[in-house]
């Protein structure tokens, strides 16, 4: 049971870190929006590992070789997107909404699918370490849900002292993420 609460809280660190971003970016994140977006980051990290473990390792080998570009292109987007935003609005202060708003159903997928691509491969592993995968896919998918809820409230906090920068750090954690799966398995 431990090394399968490692496993989940490692394959949550992404989104965790995208729930941290948004809250510090997002000025007045509501309850239903955290909440809302937990649920889709943890839907998503439950999702992924059944999918793994049905689909089977052959799936998997097909996607291997690339989805970590998958994931690096969005985060990178996103993230890139958020600067070049934060940017353009010093000069501009209309006060448009975040290019990161996990308020918007789109993005909300994208972050979701983006952050849980590894959870993927979690699932063939999982087969072969013999452990049942629907329990397993719901203690990552938990584990996940409750961790970004947290994130979401220390980013709030965060965003409060940091507001002059926090769309710009947002968008570098972003960026930070995408590059950090991007390292991992090139180089490993």
């Amino acid at each position: 049971m431990i090394a399968l609460l490692l496993i989940a809280l490692g394959l949550s660190m992404d989104a965790l870190a995208v729930s941290v971003s948004s809250g510090i970016v997002i000025r007045d994140l509501r309850l239903f929006h955290a909440v809302r977006a937990s649920f889709f980051f943890g839907l998503f990290q439950f999702l992924m590992p059944l999918a793994g473990w049905y689909l089977g390792s052959a799936f998997v080998s097909c996607i291997e070789a690339f989805d970590h570009w998958i994931a690096f292109a969005l985060l990178v987007f996103i993230g890139g997107k958020m600067i070049v935003e934060s940017l353009r609005r010093r000069k501009d202060t209309s006060g448009q909404a975040s290019p990161v708003d996990i308020c918007s159903m789109r993005t909300l997928l994208v972050l979701s699918v983006a952050t849980s691509i590894d959870a993927l491969a979690a699932g063939v592993s999982l087969s072969i370490m013999g452990h049942g995968v629907w329990g397993s896919a719901a203690v990552i998918g938990g584990v996940t849900f409750l961790i970004c809820l947290c994130g979401f409230e220390f980013g709030r906090l965060a965003g409060v002292m940091l507001e002059k920068w926090a769309q710009i750090a947002g968008g570098l954690i972003l960026i930070a993420i995408g590059i950090r799966i991007l390292v991992q398995h090139l180089g490993g």
